[in-house]
C-alpha cells in the first residue's frame, strides 16, 4: 500500500514537473545554462569578496530581514534565470555568449575610459561587470522570441518599417547630444560610426525593432539598479538616462547583426574546408 501511495506521488510530482517544463520551455540545455550562470556568480562573489563584505557591513539587525533585501536585484536575477533557461540550445546560445561577452567588453571599455559614466570601484572597465552582458544577451533572446511569437507577423510591415525609422533615428539623435561632450574621443567616433552604419543597413525592420525593445525594456531595469544603488554613475548624474536604457536596445540589435555576421562567415569556412577536405580525398 505504501509504495502504490510513493509511486502514484511520484507520477504526480513528475507529471506537474513535465507541465513546468513545457510552461516554461525548459530543455536539457536549460539546466547546463543555469548552472553555469551560478557558477559565474558564485565565482564572482568570491574573486570579489571585498566587494560582497562592504555590501554586507551595512546589515547592521537594526531593522526586520527582509528590509536588507534588495528586492530589485533579485527580481531581475529570477527572470534573468527563468528566461536564459526557455527553450535553451547551446548551439545557438555558444554564439550569442561569444559576442555578447566581447561586444560587453568593447561599450565598457568606451564608456568608462571616456568617462560617460565610472564604476564605484574605479576599474575601467571591471571585469566583474563583463559576465552581466552575454546573461542579459540571452535573456533579451528569450523576450525577443516571445515577442514575435505573439505578435502578428503579416500586415505589419510597414507599421514596423516606421517604428523602425522613428526608434532608431530618436535614439542616434539622443546619442548625438549624450556624447557630445567626447566627441574629441576616437572611441566616441568609432561608436558613432558603427551605430550609423547599424542603423541605416537594416536587414530585418521588424526584428531589429523587436530586439531594440526587448534590450530597452531589460536595459530600465538594470540601469534603474545600477544607479539609483550607485554601481554605476554617468556623467549626467541622472539614475538613469534615457540615453542608457535605449543604449541597451541598441547593443542588443549590434549583438544580433555581430552574431548573424559571425554565423556566416561560419560556414563559409565550414564549406570551404569541407570542400578541400573532399578534393583531398578524391
Amino acid at each position: 500500500m505504501r509504495l502504490l501511495v510513493r509511486q502514484s506521488v511520484i507520477s504526480r510530482y513528475n507529471a506537474r514537473m513535465q507541465k513546468l517544463r513545457e510552461l516554461f520551455g525548459w530543455t536539457r540545455h536549460s539546466y547546463y545554462l543555469l548552472s553555469a550562470f551560478l557558477l559565474v556568480c558564485a565565482l564572482i562573489v568570491y574573486v570579489w569578496w571585498p566587494l560582497v563584505a562592504e555590501y554586507l557591513s551595512y546589515i547592521d539587525g537594526r531593522f526586520p530581514w527582509y528590509y536588507y533585501v534588495d528586492w530589485l536585484l533579485l527580481g531581475i536575477f529570477v527572470f534573468m534565470s527563468l528566461t536564459i533557461m526557455a527553450r535553451a540550445d547551446l548551439k545557438v546560445d555558444g554564439l550569442i555568449v561569444f559576442v555578447g561577452l566581447f561586444g560587453g567588453l568593447v561599450i565598457e571599455s568606451w564608456g568608462t575610459q571616456t568617462n560617460l559614466w565610472h564604476y564605484y570601484t574605479a576599474e575601467r572597465p571591471p571585469l566583474w561587470i563583463l559576465p552581466a552582458w552575454p546573461i542579459a544577451s540571452l535573456s533579451i533572446d528569450r523576450i525577443t522570441r516571445t515577442l514575435d511569437r505573439f505578435l502578428p507577423k503579416e500586415g505589419g510591415d510597414s507599421i514596423f518599417r516606421a517604428l523602425y525609422w522613428l526608434a532608431f533615428g530618436g535614439f542616434y539623435v539622443l546619442m548625438l547630444l549624450f556624447v557630445a561632450p567626447t566627441l574629441d574621443k576616437s572611441y566616441t567616433v568609432g561608436a558613432l560610426i558603427i551605430c550609423a552604419l547599424m542603423i541605416l543597413t537594416p536587414t530585418d525592420h521588424r526584428q531589429a525593432f523587436l530586439t531594440f525593445a526587448a534590450g530597452a525594456g531589460l536595459g530600465y531595469f538594470l540601469e534603474v539598479w545600477g544607479t539609483t544603488r550607485e554601481c554605476w554613475i554617468y556623467y549626467t548624474g541622472e539614475t538613469p538616462p534615457l540615453f542608457a536604457v535605449l543604449a541597451h536596445g541598441m547593443a542588443a540589435v549590434a549583438f544580433w547583426r555581430t552574431g548573424l555576421l559571425v554565423q556566416k562567415m561560419w560556414e563559409k569556412l565550414g564549406a570551404k574546408l569541407l570542400s578541400k577536405s573532399q578534393a583531398l580525398t578524391e
